[in-house]
């Protein structure tokens, strides 16, 4: 091999040197880029005032996407968000709120329209705010009427980017941000069952309404006019007076404790004018009882009632009342001593008491002990 001149070894070395220089300069590129993509992604994301009805269309049409409720209002948000800010929302698969349809992969739960707009808040927001507003929407979600008017209203309009179903729908105050709950009220108030078209299109358009309204929230938080609105019913500081912190120390919960246990009082607090805003067959109580249950119950409006008690062959054993007239005002009271029509007492086991007014029947569950 010919001995490298010395002409030739600077030149060789001066390549060398500005190919170093090259590389040095990608990985810092690279390096920099890299450190700038991290503080991008720092939390809480950057949050951009957006529509709030362009969100409850998005919410609603997600929704029949098939990924259901709580992926409906999640998307809705950060798609939005998307839109008008870009990364790091861009990078964000939405799917991950798949899990929450159905209150949690249909176990009833939270109402997963709360779950995937709460998820969007809390990306945006700091702890202590989200708490906030997460709070507030929880609590609205409980006491105001849904679907409301305005959904109703683009449903009516076929103004949705998809339009399963174009009628007026009932509206129900479910009372609680559970599923379950919220779900079977309504299909109680509709007179419909929860695997209809009414129903279906019902969460969907609740999930617009949910998703609008944590936009609304997060508005009013970048205008520094967020002012919560939600009052607590009576009946939890009642409640709380046995189970709160000074004596039982045994709940940890912000929710109205009548949609689950029954009002312990003769009146509802959970809507205006004392008037319950659907109807409502609670549990007897105690279950499972002997000799005595008492057996509750609310109407939207002034109307006869009757409520008998069958047993498992479906025989009428005892009818408490025929066509009585009950107001809406408050919860009615009836009371069951474990006798049939003629005064004997029944065998233990299993019974059912059902109460009809006008169109709306409604059948629970109880057990009398030996």
């Amino acid at each position: 091999m010919d001995q490298m001149s010395r002409k030739d070894f600077f030149r060789t070395a001066a390549k060398y040197t500005a190919g170093v220089t090259v590389g040095a300069a990608i990985v810092d590129a690279v390096a920099t880029k890299s450190a700038k993509a991290k503080t991008a992604v720092d939390w809480p994301w950057p949050y951009q005032k957006l529509d709030p009805e362009y969100v409850r269309k998005l919410a609603h049409d997600s929704f029949w996407s098939g990924k259901a409720c709580s992926y409906g209002a999640f998307n809705a948000i950060v798609t939005a968000l998307k839109e008008a800010v870009g990364e790091p929302f861009t990078l964000l698969p939405t799917e991950i709120m798949i899990y929450g349809h159905g209150g949690g992969a249909g176990w009833g739960t939270l109402c997963g329209a709360l779950n995937g707009s709460s998820a969007a808040i809390s990306l945006v927001c700091e702890k202590e705010v989200s708490d906030k507003l997460v709070s507030e929407l929880i609590g609205w979600y409980t006491q105001v009427e849904l679907p409301t008017a305005t959904s109703n209203q683009y449903g009516m309009d076929s103004a949705y980017g998809v339009n399963k179903f174009t009628g007026d729908l009932p509206q129900n105050a479910s009372g609680s941000p559970l599923c379950h709950a919220s779900v079977s009220q309504w299909c109680e108030t509709a007179q419909m069952g929860v695997h209809a078209l009414e129903r279906k299109e019902r969460c969907a358009r609740l999930d617009g309404d949910v998703a609008a309204y944590a936009v609304k929230l997060l508005n009013d938080h970048v205008d520094g006019v967020f002012n919560p609105e939600y009052s607590a019913p009576e009946t939890i500081a009642s409640c709380m007076n046995c189970h709160g912190q000074t004596v039982k120390d045994n709940v940890l919960s912000k929710m109205e404790c009548t949609a689950c246990h029954g009002d312990p009082h003769t009146t509802t607090v959970l809507f205006k004018e004392n008037k319950p805003a659907s109807f409502n067959v609670y549990q007897n109580y105690p279950n499972p009882f002997n000799p005595s249950t008492t057996i509750k119950f609310s109407i939207p409006v002034q109307a006869p009632v009757t409520v008998s008690i069958y047993d498992v062959y479906g025989r009428t054993v005892r009818t408490l009342v025929s066509n009585r007239v009950y107001s809406a005002n408050g919860v009615h009271t009836l009371e069951w001593d474990g006798r049939d029509d003629y005064g004997n007492k029944v065998a233990s086991g299993t019974y059912f008491y059902k109460l009809q007014t006008g169109t709306f029947t409604t059948t629970r569950k109880m057990t009398l002990a030996k």
